[in-house]
């Protein structure tokens, strides 16, 4: 423990050093690093910046031998609740947003909202070869959030994509059936048919809505 409470007021030393710069040296990298690690731990708490101030004197009383201001003992179990809540808080703040998004995403013309709640819009009609569910398909593709935020690209990484209908998300399973060979197509997955309440990385939140933008190039049989 002490080494933690060490290590962290040596990288709130070091983030203050170089406050709005980028980190130079290698240790100023690892220690900001560091501090992403840490964050992440923090994410659940979608901290304002004022609570953000009051965890940063938390961990540099602690860190400098200080007595704590609060008991511990008494205030753990008070940071699960804290945690409970804000998560139950995102869950509804989300819910409102995705829901808002997709109703709007249905309104646009030309798409249509199948029972699963996927919204699909055709945006160039393919000619060629409709993917059964079990088919390999290569697409090119481009995934964002409801923001506009974008989290993968097929086409940043200049290669297509060749997966199995039956080895993705229910929302490319769906969507995909609904084009031919040399279409493109938007689909809007709401949270039920794409990562539901575990989300994926670190852009994707338990519950988010997707926007995925996909060419189908090939099927295979």
């Amino acid at each position: 423990m002490k080494k933690l409470a060490v290590t962290l007021i040596t990288l709130l030393i070091a983030c203050s050093a170089f406050a709005g710069e980028a980190p130079k040296t290698e240790e100023q990298k690892t220690l900001y690093a560091l501090g992403l690690l840490v964050s992440r731990s923090l994410a659940t708490f979608n901290l304002t910046p004022p609570e953000l101030e009051i965890v940063k004197q938390a961990l540099t009383d602690a860190a400098s031998g200080m007595s704590p201001q609060v008991d511990l003992g008494v205030y753990s179990g008070k940071v699960q609740e804290l945690a409970r809540a804000r998560r139950k808080l995102q869950g509804e703040q989300l819910a409102a947003l995705n829901k808002g998004f997709l109703d709007e995403a249905a309104r646009e013309k030309g798409a249509v909202r199948s029972g699963s709640g996927l919204v699909y819009l055709s945006l160039k009609e393919g000619t060629g070869t409709v993917p059964g569910p079990t088919d390999t398909v290569k697409v090119h593709y481009r995934g964002t959030l409801p923001d506009g935020r974008e989290f993968d690209s097929s086409y940043k990484r200049g290669k297509p994509t060749e997966l199995r209908l039956d080895g993705v998300i229910r929302c490319w399973t769906e969507g995909l059936q609904k084009m031919k060979a040399g279409g493109r197509a938007k689909l809007v997955c709401p949270s039920s048919i794409a990562y539901g309440d575990a989300g994926a990385g670190d852009l994707i939140l338990p519950g988010a809505a997707l926007v995925f933008e996909v060419e189908l190039l090939e099927v295979r049989k």
